[in-house]
């Protein structure tokens, strides 16, 4: 397969040395490159196929040492100076791996509940080097169905309150997300259970400007004609089984609202993280109309969703 190189300027600070540029190359297949703008707008994602099996996750991982680690980034940016990659399947995890002679690592980018470092340590357990960070030209969006929340009884489909956070591309926002690293083994998790976004490689940067050496993964938007055909085959048996069996027909949408529970525990995730990422995620995350942030939906047709409390069974899990 043809090969094409991807470079991404990066600062590379030593104690003992003046602050410094390096780039770093990629070499990825020619299906990873994408010819769009890195000012994208909202329906700019490519209609390709994207990340079919765990496979797709074994190539961000970095293969020095034996412990095999994959980071985590909470929503955020295209990458300064050139594109988010698409990372469509195990093979291409690998090639944002690092490891700068330790353990192989893959970093992920959270943007939601994985913004608190105790919620994000309930999924991922094993978590390291949780740090704040910034990604520029994404905005957080309450635009998918989740069928977790019918799982667990949190679903309010009378109300359309049934609705999960991801991130799609928008020029001129900027996240306030969180980075960490988790191990290889937990790849094939991450990749089932975020099986409805696009994984997308990005360039976040310190809070001070400086952009980070390693891309992170971002979960961000994907499609309902791409989410039947990549991830459930084309067989309407596997759509059921994950959504139609709860009577969602249509993943990706506008007529839907946060699902309450949850975005009473993304609000507290944020506010436990910084001041900065509680304001960041009150004024630059949208309902599905693009329009109503969170801070407004929360002062009107939102208001009272604050004080409510999670099911007991929940209150753990949902805590923020």
């Amino acid at each position: 397969m043809p090969t094409h190189s991807l470079q991404w300027r990066v600062v590379q600070n030593s104690p003992s040395q003046t602050p410094r540029k390096a780039t770093t190359t990629l070499h990825l297949p020619s299906s990873l490159r994408h010819t769009r703008s890195p000012a994208m707008s909202s329906g700019d994602f490519p209609g390709d196929p994207q990340s079919k099996d765990e496979s797709d996750s074994k190539k961000v991982l970095s293969p020095a040492g034996g412990l095999g680690l994959l980071s985590i980034c909470d929503f955020g940016s295209p990458l300064s100076g050139s594109k988010p990659v698409e990372l469509k399947d195990e093979s291409d995890f690998e090639k944002v791996i690092s490891s700068d002679g330790g353990p192989a690592l893959l970093s992920i980018c959270g943007f939601g509940s994985l913004l608190s470092e105790r919620s994000a340590r309930s999924t991922f357990p094993n978590l390291i080097n949780f740090r704040v960070a910034r990604l520029n030209g994404f905005r957080r969006v309450f635009a998918h169905v989740a069928p977790i929340f019918f799982e667990r009884g949190i679903a309010k489909p009378e109300t359309m309150e049934i609705s999960s956070l991801s991130v799609e591309p928008c020029e001129g926002e900027t996240l306030i997300v969180t980075v960490f690293e988790i191990q290889r083994s937990e790849i094939p998790s991450f990749i089932k259970r975020e099986h409805e976004f696009r994984f997308l490689a990005v360039l976040p940067e310190t809070l001070d400007g400086k952009l980070f050496t390693t891309p992170a993964v971002l979960c961000a938007r994907y499609s309902d004609e791409e989410f039947f055909q990549n991830r459930c085959k084309g067989s309407e048996e596997i759509y059921f089984q994950q959504y139609g069996r709860h009577n969602i027909h249509k993943i990706w949408r506008d007529d839907v609202l946060p699902c309450r529970v949850y975005l009473r525990h993304c609000v507290l995730a944020a506010k436990n993280a910084s001041d900065s990422a509680y304001n960041n995620f009150l004024d630059h995350t949208f309902l599905a109309d693009r329009k109503t942030t969170i801070r407004e939906y929360l002062a009107t047709t939102g208001s009272g969703i604050m004080e409510e409390e999670p099911p007991e069974s929940l209150r753990a899990r949902y805590g923020g």
